[in-house]
């Protein structure tokens, strides 16, 4: 298993880069993988974020992106909660790499 350096420790992540111990992510390692693929967190990309840890921790499931594209429809309103605007923000797929960030599994159903 590949594994991030960062700040003096280790994250394991998966070949995807997905974090091995959900309990191990923090601010500092979703920078950092963010960085990895040359994306710059604002905090547009952290209102998604946030929502899909509050999302994971009440399901206990990373949702896939129509789930997700309508929940952040519900919370954060219509001008955010379509798929323009979460590719826009998470261009390799907004369910895969802003759960990747958050930290959480690869959402189901996606390839």
């Amino acid at each position: 298993m590949a594994a991030i350096e960062l700040n003096g420790k280790s994250y394991e992540v998966d070949e995807e880069g997905y974090l091995a111990d959900l309990n191990q992510w923090d601010k500092d390692i979703a920078v950092e993988m963010a960085k990895i693929d040359d994306c710059e967190l604002t905090e547009n990309h952290w209102e998604v974020i946030n929502f899909l840890r509050e999302y994971y921790e009440e399901y206990q499931i990373a949702p896939a992106v129509r789930v997700l594209t309508k929940a952040i429809g519900k919370k954060l309103g219509p001008d955010k909660g379509n798929s323009k605007y979460l590719y826009e923000l998470f261009p390799y797929g907004p369910a895969k790499q802003a759960c990747k960030y958050a930290g959480l599994p690869k959402p189901t159903g996606c390839v």
